[in-house]
């Protein structure tokens, strides 16, 4: 799954009908181009692509004032809608350790209701609880990490990464129960 491609159906969502220019300055606006490989290239590919396998559906509107092509705008279609819905589920409830991914999907969270993110949610926690024990099960109790080697040092950086989010992925949660941000279904 690729964080580019949730985030321009995303953007495209969010604007109803959007030409490519648009989905890139949302996108950049956002600052995914720092944390995700949402670059110009990558965002105009991905709009092709995606109305190529019927995703999208191109308008052509006015033509360019340059001489070039009209300028083509996208709308996402029914399943081009089911598809975003899924890819952003799957961002929130995986324990995947691509943070763009993660990024992309948590920047698009209130596209869904509050209960279903927050369930979302909590599988994504459980899953990195799970994570953080089944690393822990493959180390002897009292084991000094730091005599392992490179070994130790990888293993150590798999429980903190696991640890931390985990505990992020707790703390977003209270923030979803305690009423942050304005959910799809809350009008």
């Amino acid at each position: 799954m690729s964080a580019v491609r949730l985030l321009v159906l995303g953007a495209v969502l969010r604007r109803g009908r959007a030409h490519g220019y648009q989905v890139r300055a949302d996108l950049e606006a956002w600052g995914a181009h720092e944390w995700s490989s949402a670059t110009s290239g990558s965002v105009y590919h991905a709009l092709k692509a995606m109305a190529g396998q019927g995703l999208l559906l191109v308008h052509e509107t006015t033509p360019s004032e340059a001489g070039g092509p009209p300028r083509m705008e996208y709308e996402l279609t029914g399943e081009g809608r089911q598809t975003y819905l899924t890819m952003l589920r799957k961002g929130l409830s995986s324990r995947d350790p691509r943070l763009d991914l993660l990024a992309a999907a948590v920047g698009l969270i209130e596209d869904l209701p509050r209960a279903e993110a927050l369930d979302l949610l909590r599988r994504r926690a459980q899953a990195m609880d799970q994570w953080r024990a089944s690393i822990v099960e493959q180390v002897p109790p009292d084991t000094d990490l730091d005599t392992w080697g490179p070994v130790g040092d990888v293993i150590g950086l798999w429980l903190h990464t696991a640890q931390s989010r985990a505990e992020w992925t707790h703390r977003l949660i209270r923030r979803l129960e305690e009423g942050a941000y304005r959910m799809a279904d809350e009008g």
